[in-house]
């Protein structure tokens, strides 16, 4: 897998502040980021914490089990192609570990197709972004994917 990747870079004013319904109650919801390309993880995470979450970097799959083990998150965004368990592995045993964990896998190479069929024909359903990914389109998707469901009262 090559390093040398070109994304296009977005300027830090382009990254909201915060989001008001993170910052309302004091909640920071946990947000676990996951890819092995570390500049990826840390500048996700780093927009996802000045946007109001509380977000978590790590760099392969076993690592980042450990760290929700510790601190459980609420959302997983995992890049599919990792060292050692796949980005989809840590998903599914994220998700058998902690039931309402959103996860979000993304990933720029086009063979991860085969490993989420794969998945999904295993019974598993899961939002697939492609690399790169721009700060209000990651945003938007954790917003609406963290967004408290309302619960109807008989």
């Amino acid at each position: 897998m090559s390093k040398n990747k070109n994304f296009p870079t977005v300027p830090l004013k382009e990254v909201p502040a915060h989001i008001e319904e993170n910052r309302a109650g004091g909640h920071r919801p946990m947000v676990l980021v996951v890819d092995d390309e570390s500049v990826i993880a840390d500048t996700l995470a780093e927009i996802l914490s000045r946007s109001g979450y509380n977000a978590t970097a790590e760099y392969d799959g076993d690592s980042a089990l450990e760290t929700a083990l510790m601190s459980p998150p609420e959302m997983l965004i995992t890049d599919v192609v990792l060292p050692g368990m796949t980005g989809i592995e840590l998903a599914i045993t994220i998700r058998r570990i902690f039931p309402d964990c959103k996860i979000i896998l993304f990933s720029g190479q086009a063979s991860t197709a085969d490993l989420l069929a794969s998945a999904r024909a295993d019974g598993h359903q899961f939002t697939l972004l492609n690399k790169p990914l721009h700060p209000q389109d990651l945003l938007q998707r954790v917003s609406e994917g963290l967004k408290p469901h309302k619960q109807v009262h008989v």
